[in-house]
Parts: C-alpha cells; structure tokens; sequence
C-alpha cells in the first residue's frame, strides 16, 4: 500500500494558493474596466444630458459594441467570478492581515463573495446572448426588489433597514478612503514616490466619489421606505444622475463622475499591489 507523503500536499497548497491571488488579480482589472466605463459614462451624461445608462448594464453594453466584444465580456465575467472566489476564499479560510481570521472580516467577505457572484452572473449571461440580463437594469431592479420587500411584513422596516445598510456602507467607503486606510491592504513599503502618490489621489478620490454613491442610493432606499413607494427607490444610474439635481448641480454629477474613474485607475493599482 502506498501513502502520500505531506510533503506532497504543499507543493498542492502553495499551487492553490497562487491560483486565488491570480484569480483575485483579475477580479481588480475587472472591476477597474467596470468603474472606467461607468464614470466615463457619468461624465458624457454631466456634459451632455443623454440617456445612456450609467451603471454596470450601461457599461457592459457599450464593451459588447467594440470588435471583439464578446470575447471581452467573457473576459470581464471570469475576472469578477475570480473576485467572487477570492472573497470566498477569506469568508472561509480568513484574510490576509492580524484581524483577517476576525467573525466580522468572514462575514463582510462572504457579503463581498455574494455581490461579486451576482455581478459576474450577470455579465455571463448577457456574454451568452442573454441580453436583458445586463442592459439598463440597476433602476428597474432597485424598484422590483423593494417592491417585493414592502410587499413582505414589516416590508418598510426591512427596506429601511437595508437601505440604512448601504448608506452607512457609503459613509465608511468614503471615511476609510479620507483616511486612507487601503494603505494597510497594500505592499507599501515596496512602492515608489510615484505609485504611492498614483494609490493615494486614485485611492481618495476614487473611495469618495464610490461611497456618495452608496450613501445616495442608500438615501433613496430610505426615502423608499417612509413614503411606502417602490418607485423612490433608485439604481446606479438614477442615483447617478440625481446628483446633477442637487443646488450644486451638473458640476456635482461630473466630480462624482470623475471620482468614479478614479476608482477603476484605484482598481488596476491594486490589481498590481493589493496584498492578496
């Protein structure tokens, strides 16, 4: 009878370990094409007032239209799948970092696993040819599931709760990203002048105009639930361009815009520099 050896299994975890920082990688050049596209797409909507969806159905459409679209969605879809590996691989194994094994690091992770799941779901499918799957959906899906919410008991307690969720979610992307705190989740010590300054505009900028964001469409969800009324709830895209209405205006819409860029800049460094 043979037996294994251990020594055999740590070639195997180390070769494991490899595929879910590559598989990571590829989930932040994913979600930094994502972020380009839809801030660029704020900024055409901030200087032009057309209807093109800013949010992720908005930007899938437009990769579909380029030579070689499909291949690029496909491409896109099994990065942000890898996303959705990596965090699952933290929610159950634990994180990098002294309070990566913590219950509340597990828990945000499995969150994070969810989100990036659905959102590679989406993109694959609309690869596949399933193209009401992704295109233009954020505010009809924001309005259908608090409508399924306020149908439950206690709908408007469970959509207040969850919008109040994603607006303190907005609040805290916002503060780490003033405070800097993605500084601990980066190789810093091995970056130049250079990349550290590249890490902080992208990474302060980027994480400012992500949480107002958040904070806006948890707002929405908030104001869903007090008037009883789906249809105050808001998508990406609506939330988006509800920013040109506010007294600062269009100038408002195109800095959040601008942050939004920022953030897929943010994404590509830490594709490069995200301890992982």
């Amino acid at each position: 009878m043979t037996t294994s050896s251990p020594h055999a299994a740590v070639p195997a975890k180390a070769a494991a370990g490899e595929g879910i920082r590559a598989a990571a990688r590829a989930g932040f050049a994913a979600r930094g094409v994502l972020y380009l596209l839809i801030g660029a797409l704020a900024v055409h909507i901030g200087l032009t007032g057309t209807r093109e969806q800013a949010d992720r159905g908005g930007a899938v459409a437009h990769v579909a239209a380029t030579p070689f679209g499909t291949v690029l969605l496909w491409a896109l879809g099994v990065g942000l799948a890898g996303m959705a590996v990596w965090r699952l691989s933290e929610a159950v194994l634990g994180g990098s970092g002294p309070e990566g094994d913590k219950a509340h690091k597990r828990a945000l992770s499995a969150g994070r696993c969810v989100f990036y799941a659905g959102s590679a779901f989406l993109v694959l499918s609309f690869a596949a040819g399933e193209r009401g799957s992704g295109e233009g959906s954020t505010d009809r899906q924001s309005r259908d599931v608090t409508s399924r919410l306020l149908d439950l008991p206690g709908g408007r307690w469970w959509v207040g709760a969850v919008a109040l969720g994603i607006l303190a979610a907005g609040v805290w992307i916002a503060g780490r990203a003033v405070l800097r705190k993605y500084r601990d989740d980066l190789a810093w010590g091995r970056l130049g002048t250079y990349s550290r300054r590249f890490m902080d505009v992208t990474g302060v900028g980027g994480g400012v105009g992500r949480g107002l964001v958040f904070a806006a469409l948890g707002l929405s969800g908030v104001r869903a639930a007090l008037a009883f009324d789906p249809n105050r709830a808001k998508g990406m895209d609506d939330t988006i361009r509800s920013f040109a209405q506010t007294p600062a205006g269009p100038g408002l819409l195109l800095a959040v815009a601008a942050g939004l860029v920022l953030f897929g800049l943010f994404s590509f460094g830490q594709a490069k520099w995200r301890e992982v």
